[in-house]
Order: structure tokens, then C-alpha cells, then sequence
């Protein structure tokens, strides 16, 4: 699967793209006017293969759960049940990410790729079949524009949480694989099922410390510019996370022109199958919204699997998190908000998912100066 798909991702349209140049210039404005929801406009007709591209909707955010084997090193204080917890919080609704979702009216996906505590919820919440739709009265409460689909979890865990990467390799190749292949089905699933743009999220204690490793990695970044402070950490503890940083990439020497075993060395099981997602996106020319650090250093893993899949990536934030900012400059992307935002979930994706509607939504509605007789300078 893995091979297939990152067969099927291609450059750019470069007709198509030319042409959303040419219709920017004809529409009843200055030209260059809108900055750079211009050229995101030009980049989603290329991706597309046609201009102007289709409206980027409805949105699906995909959420990748898994758990750290290096929380044993102390690099968070947050217990790693949290995980799991946090997974009836989003399936409950009560998370940022539902709220934000609910205005967007975007759904919401959660995905247990390698949890390694209890999930609290009952069983049948755990089969691959849509929750019921939330109800109106609620909606209504939280000032939804309209009813969206409940929260829905899937069970994909491929293991109980990684192994400890500051002692061992954090997963095997074919667990590495198996997560990266679980993030290509969800992304088909979703796709097959409508969505017309993906958003990246995550949740998992503790996955700040392999973003981190990721990042330096795949970007040759020192591991104390990788590295930040994830939920809040004090002095001490994030000297120890930048050390088990540095200890791991010396450790293991993962090499970035194999990104399989650079995910299986220090990466998460949700870093992984993000990284699918991404490659899954791409191969169907969609456009995939990306979060914060743990997305970026996941797209960095796509990147290194497939050049071209860059082309599908759009940069939701700028993550408060250093790393991140070091990702998106290897990336060449330039995120669409800048608001400080570190939480993760999807929240700054979905933040940013209006703006990239509306960059498409101009090269549909605007007149052109011919069409509104309109004069030109």
C-alpha cells in the first residue's frame, strides 16, 4: 500500500496553475492584492489539476492517538492516562477541537493507533461506523451553523504505545509501516466518504519529545532548536528533554533518506500514520491542512517519502513550539496564522480552514473586470 501510493503522487498541474494566475489578474481587484491567499489559490488549482479548483469542503479532521515509551524519562509531567482520557473527551465533544470543529462544521475522526491505556468507552463506540448525529438543541447551544456528525473512534492500534527511543528503537519497520499504512486508509476512507480537505490532529503525552527528534532528523536542526516546551515544562525537565533528544539521534543515527527507519527509530505511532495521511491526501490531489509541531515533523516524513507531496500541504499555524517553525521552513510553506497557539488536536488547522476556503472561494465567485464592467487601470 505504502509503495502504491507514493506511486500516485505527481508534481503540480503547471496549466492549471498558470491559468489561476491569469483569472487573478482578470478579477475586480489590484493585482496581488490578497497577499498570499493568491498564490495558495494558484498552488490548490495545481494540485487539482484545473482552475478554479473545487471548494475545499466538507472538512474531515483525522485525530492519531498513540503513546510514548520515552515518558519514562521524565519529559513531561502529565500521566500517560491522559491519552486515552483526552480520547472520551474528543468522542464526548468536549474538547477544543469538538468546539472549533462545530463552527467549521467540520467532522471529527479519532483514531487509536497505538494507545496503551484503557480507552473509556463502551465497546460499540469503538466500531468503524459513524456515532449517531449529534442533536440539534446542542448544536443550537453552541452556536453551530449547522448539525455535524458526532465524533467516531477507530480502533487501529498496532501496538500498546512505542518503546522507550532514549533505550531502544521506538518501533520495528513493519510497525512503522503498519502505522503509516493505517493513516493512507483513513485518509481513502474519508475521502471515499466526501471530505474534501483533510486536517491534521493528534493527541498522545508526551509526543513533543520524538516531534522533536523528528524534526532534527530529517532537518540536520541542533536538538535544542528542535526542541520546546511542549505542555508548559519547567527548566529542568525540558533541559532533560533536549538531552534524551540528543542521546536518541545519537543513538540510533536515523538516516533521512530512509524515512521508514527514521520513523521506527525515534518517531510515534501517531507521527506515522499522520504521515500516511498526508501521502494518502496527496495521492488523491486533496488538499491536507496540517496542525502543529507533531504535524509538521510528520509532513517532513511524507516529504522524505514522496518530494511531490508537498504540493498537497497547506500550513494550518504557526505552532508556538520551535521545531515547528524550523519544519515549515525545510518544507518551504509558510503558515496561514500565527496566534501562539501549542495545543495540538487540530485547532489551529481548523483556524486556518476559512482562509484556505476562501482563497478558493475568490477564484469561483469574483467577477472579472470584463464581466462587471469594471475598468482597469
Amino acid at each position: 500500500m505504502l509503495e502504491t501510493t507514493i506511486a500516485a503522487i505527481r508534481p503540480l498541474d503547471e496549466s492549471a496553475m498558470t491559468a489561476a494566475r491569469e483569472l487573478q489578474g482578470r478579477l475586480t481587484k489590484p493585482a496581488g492584492s490578497l497577499g498570499a491567499l493568491e498564490e495558495l489559490s494558484v498552488r490548490l488549482a495545481g494540485l487539482a489539476g484545473h482552475c478554479p479548483p473545487p471548494l475545499p469542503q466538507p472538512a474531515a479532521v483525522a485525530i492519531f492517538a498513540g503513546d510514548h515509551g520515552v515518558h519514562a524519562q521524565g519529559v513531561t509531567p502529565w500521566p500517560q492516562e491522559v491519552t486515552a482520557q483526552m480520547i472520551g473527551n474528543f468522542l464526548a465533544g468536549g474538547a477544543v477541537v469538538n468546539a472549533f470543529a462545530r463552527q467549521a462544521g467540520a467532522s471529527v475522526t479519532v483514531v487509536d493507533v497505538g494507545v496503551a491505556t484503557p480507552l473509556p468507552v463502551e465497546p460499540a463506540a469503538a466500531a468503524n461506523t459513524p456515532a449517531p448525529r449529534e442533536s440539534a438543541d446542542r448544536a443550537a447551544r453552541a452556536g453551530a451553523s449547522q448539525v455535524v456528525r458526532a465524533p467516531r473512534l477507530v480502533s487501529a492500534n498496532v501496538r500498546p504505545g512505542t518503546r522507550d527511543l532514549a533505550v531502544t528503537a521506538a518501533l520495528t519497520r513493519d510497525e512503522a509501516r503498519a502505522a503509516v499504512e493505517t493513516g493512507i486508509r483513513v485518509a481513502d476512507e474519508l475521502l471515499d466518504g466526501g471530505a474534501g480537505i483533510l486536517l491534521t490532529g493528534d493527541m498522545g503525552i508526551g509526543n513533543t519529545t520524538p516531534a522533536a527528534a523528528l524534526v532534527a532528523a530529517f532537518t540536520g536542526a541542533d536538538p535544542a532548536e528542535a526542541t520546546g516546551r511542549g505542555t508548559g515544562v519547567d527548566d529542568p525537565t525540558y533541559a532533560r528533554k533536549v538531552d534524551v533528544v540528543r542521546a536518541a539521534l545519537e543513538r540510533h543515527q536515523p538516516d533521512p533518506a530512509d524515512p521508514l527507519g527514521v520513523l521506527a527509530a525515534v518517531g510515534g505511532l501517531e507521527h506515522a500514520a499522520l504521515a500516511g495521511l498526508i501521502l494518502g491526501a496527496a495521492a488523491r490531489r486533496v488538499p491536507v491542512l496540517l496542525d502543529g509541531v507533531i504535524a509538521v515533523s510528520a509532513a517532513l516524513a511524507a516529504a522524505a517519502f514522496a518530494p511531490d507531496a508537498v504540493g498537497a500541504m497547506v500550513a494550518g499555524h504557526r505552532s508556538a513550539e520551535p521545531g515547528a517553525t524550523v519544519a515549515l521552513r525545510r518544507l518551504g510553506l509558510d503558515p496561514l496564522v500565527d496566534l501562539g497557539l501549542r495545543l495540538g488536536e487540530g485547532t489551529g488547522a481548523l483556524l486556518a480552514l476559512p482562509v484556505v476556503t476562501g482563497a478558493v472561494r475568490v477564484l469561483h465567485e469574483v467577477a472579472t473586470f470584463d464581466s462587471a464592467g469594471v475598468a482597469e487601470k
